[in-house]
């Protein structure tokens, strides 16, 4: 629901999300509480050392606040757990139990230096028991204050301004008046917003240098945020619950739709033998891809062996063999390539471990085993990639010899240009073809890399007519639907499960936004249950069925309480939401340019049902899909956990070695992934 309006201002905590706050809180005041009583009890009659008098006024007055404080939390706890999240009725009086539990702090304050006071002055010769029992609730008032502190800078909103009231009908002039007062405003709310979330970021990257590119870099995705979540008002834990219903409904669709009939192929199919070569293509090229991730991949994926392998050759002097070698200080990153690839020091061209935003690592090496001069380009492993991936908006990426729109994402772009400069005028792609001039151009890379791998080839195509791209988990807000079907002939991407990456764009990001605002205003059950039985669900499992979403029993006492609706969730218009009345994905309305993955797309699933035991074989399936199944974001416990590399490695290994997997040729027009 709407952020709570307390202390004349919005905050970013809605009064349902007090339950599990208050339930932690009131579970400490209880024992402490009775502990006091307890002392109390023990002392009473007899308070015999130094100070008794403040003592027994320190255990009397303890005890009453605790008290008032227990039952302040009761309420809270009882009346943030009523109605639903768009229906805040019940919950009319959460502000004043609010203001309540807040003039209470001054008590406790109160006694808190009361307490230390006697500890400081007053305690000699008493009982050390009894001593210690007073310093540690001195102790716990402090921490607790420190933790109320630090939960309201959290969810402090520096745009939480209260919603100003809708105007009563004026006449036709004091209305459009009005209206331009309203736009004046909205205009001056975005320019704050964006300031708001560029001192964000300033402040998460302060270890960044300030230059004119990362200058730019803020201003863009500051523009971008605010825009996105400028125009509803949604609290972090409505998305949380939003997020948790989405998967429920969707396995419920899953498990409600009929088993897909799989046409079976003669083993001389030309579809099913090109979709086995590619991936033992593809197989073979991902360890180039996972291998520029350097060290912390190898020994994330070797954690009893990678360490030892890597202690040997990190810090040692090889001056003549390092010469291709730029940015790596303690040669551990080459290392571990060496180690994850097999190749010889003799097969690398360049090497570059240079990292600022809009510039990547990446190496070139000589793949003798594919004949292939190969480019490997790093995904996301730093800050400054991390700005690069989020630089999203659209940039023009003229290509010669194709019609149509021509753009791609702007970080990526810029990532790839930067390449592209170095291998053609630096000569480093002449160098390598000197060394092999009949072997073949072949990139690769994962996330990041996979787009800038993609991006790469599609700009070096008209040079290199025979070069191929396998690009691992690309980001699905890549390039146009001109570009892409450009890239069909000579880029594979390759999608696991259901990955985040692959499905995510700014219209795909508006979609699961506007299915959010749907879903949790059809529930009829509180958030905090809604929370609980998420977290129980992505733990256990369960039967979609327990989980109902949507209001079919809505009874009249119900209605009579205040009910927010869908639309009431809208701050102000956006140009990518559309009517709830309409179920058509904003993805072919937005007016976000879309943007596609690129190439043919090659996507690997599991075998058997969707939760597994740990000990269990993993049985994976693959099919040819197309960019158009990815336009819808999957929610589930794996969509990151798909997207690692060495997920994606594991998966190509196994379904080229041992083939535990079905091969699924089904045709482009029929190949559509599930979707929300």
């Amino acid at each position: 629901m709407p952020g709570m309006v307390v202390f004349g201002r919005r905050w970013g905590i809605a009064s349902d999300d007090l339950v599990f706050p208050g339930c932690v809180e009131l579970f400490v005041r209880i024992l402490w509480w009775i502990g006091t009583v307890i002392l109390y009890c023990y002392h009473k009659g007899h308070f015999d050392c130094n100070g008794r008098g403040v003592l027994h006024s320190y255990l009397v007055g303890l005890l009453v606040v605790l008290a008032f404080i227990i039952l302040s939390l009761c309420a809270i706890v009882y009346i943030s757990a009523q109605g639903t999240i768009t229906n805040p009725g019940p919950r009319r009086s959460i502000p004043a139990l609010v203001y309540l539990r807040a003039l209470l702090y001054i008590p406790e304050l109160v006694w808190a230096c009361l307490g230390a006071v006697w500890v400081s002055d007053d305690s000699k010769g008493c009982d050390p028991a009894t001593v210690g029992a007073v310093i540690s609730a001195v102790i716990a008032s402090w921490i607790i204050l420190l933790f109320t502190v630090v939960g309201v800078v959290f969810v402090f909103d520096p745009l939480g301004n209260p919603r100003p009231e809708p105007s009563v009908i004026e006449p036709l002039g004091v209305r459009d008046m009005q209206s331009s007062e309203r736009s004046q405003f909205f205009s001056t709310a975005r320019t704050l917003a964006v300031k708001v979330w560029e001192c964000r970021l300033r402040l998460l990257c302060c270890c960044l240098p300030q230059d004119e590119s990362h200058r730019a870099a803020f201003s863009s995705i500051s523009q971008l945020f605010s825009r996105f979540f400028s125009d509803t008002d949604l609290v972090a834990s409505d998305i949380a619950a939003g997020l948790a219903l989405l998967h429920q409904e969707q396995d419920r669709l899953d498990h409600s739709r009929d088993p897909s009939v799989v046409l079976s192929h003669s083993p001389s199919s030309p579809i099913e033998e090109d979709l086995e070569a590619e991936l033992e293509k593809a197989a073979h090229f991902m360890q180039f891809a996972a291998a520029a991730y350097g060290w912390p991949l190898y020994i994330y994926s070797n954690l009893l062996t990678g360490p030892c392998k890597l202690s040997g050759d990190c810090c040692r002097s090889r001056a003549a063999e390092y010469e291709v070698v730029g940015g790596d200080h303690l040669s551990c990153h080459f290392s571990s390539i060496l180690h994850s690839t097999g190749l010889q020091y003799r097969d690398f061209i360049y090497v570059s471990f240079h990292n600022q935003i809009y510039e990547i690592p990446f190496y070139v090496a000589l793949d003798h085993k594919r004949e292939a001069v190969l480019v490997a380009v790093r995904g996301t492993l730093s800050l400054k990639d991390v700005l690069t991936d989020l630089s999203a908006e659209c940039e023009n990426l003229p290509i010669e010899g194709v019609s149509g729109a021509c753009y791609a994402h702007k970080g990526i772009s810029q990532a790839a240009g930067y390449i592209y400069r170095k291998l053609i005028n630096d000569g480093i792609l002449n160098q390598a073809f000197s060394v092999a001039p009949e072997y073949k151009l072949v990139i690769t890379g994962h996330s990041l890399g996979a787009g800038t791998a993609a991006l790469l080839a599609i700009l070096l195509r008209n040079s290199f007519p025979t070069l191929q791209c396998y690009s691992f988990s690309p980001p699905g807000g890549l390039i146009s639907k001109a570009i892409a079907d450009y890239s069909k002939d000579f880029v594979v991407s390759v999608v696991l499960g259901k990955d985040l990456v692959p499905r995510l764009s700014i219209p795909n990001m508006e979609d699961l936004k506007r299915r959010i605002l749907k879903i949790v205003s059809n529930c009829t059950k509180p958030k905090y249950r809604i929370l609980l039985q998420g977290c129980w669900y992505e733990l256990f499992g369960g039967d979609t069925d327990d989980f109902p979403t949507e209001m079919d029993d809505r009874r009249a006492q119900q209605l009579s309480q205040p009910l927010l609706g869908e639309e009431s969730l809208i701050i102000r218009p956006s140009s990518s939401y559309q009517s709830f009345a309409s179920d058509d994905s904003p993805a072919h309305t937005a007016t976000h340019l879309p943007l596609f993955l690129p190439g043919r797309v090659l996507h690997i699933t599991e075998d058997g049902p969707t939760r597994r035991s740990c000990f269990s074989q993993v049985r994976y399936r693959a099919e040819w899909s197309n960019e158009m199944a990815f336009r819808s974001i999957l929610i589930s416990p794996r969509m990151l956990t798909d997207h690692m590399p060495d997920a994606v490695l594991r998966a190509l290994n196994s379904l080229t070695s041992e083939k535990p997997y079905s091969l699924c040729p089904s045709t482009l027009n029929n190949s559509q992934d599930n979707t929300i």
